[in-house]
C-alpha cells in the first residue's frame, strides 16, 4: 500500500531550485488554462450551444459563461504568480 508523508522536514524552501521549479509550474498552470479553454469551448461550450436541444443549449451557455471564465482565470492567475515568483519565500 502507499503510504504519503505529509511532513515537511524533506521541502528545503531556501533551496534556489525550489524557486525555479515554482517558476516552471506556472508555465505548466498556463499551458493548462490554454488547453482546458480551447476544449471547454470547442468540446462543451459551441457544439451544446448550437444544438436543437433546449436543454443542451442551457449546459452550453453555463459552461461558457460560467464555469470557463471561473477555472480557466484561476489557473491562468495561479499560473502568472507562479511565473512571476509571488509564491516565493522573500515574499511570504
Amino acid at each position: 500500500m502507499w503510504k504519503i508523508n505529509f511532513s515537511t522536514k524533506f521541502i528545503n524552501f531556501k533551496n534556489n531550485k525550489n524557486g525555479r521549479n515554482k517558476k516552471k509550474l506556472g508555465i505548466v498552470w498556463l499551458l493548462m488554462a490554454a488547453v482546458i479553454a480551447y476544449h471547454g469551448i470547442t468540446e462543451f461550450g459551441w457544439p451544446k450551444i448550437m444544438s436543437d436541444k433546449q436543454e443542451d443549449q442551457v449546459f452550453g451557455w453555463i459552461i461558457m459563461t460560467i464555469l470557463m471564465p471561473i477555472i480557466v482565470g484561476g489557473l491562468a492567475i495561479f499560473g502568472w504568480y507562479a511565473l512571476k515568483g509571488e509564491y516565493s519565500q522573500d515574499k511570504l
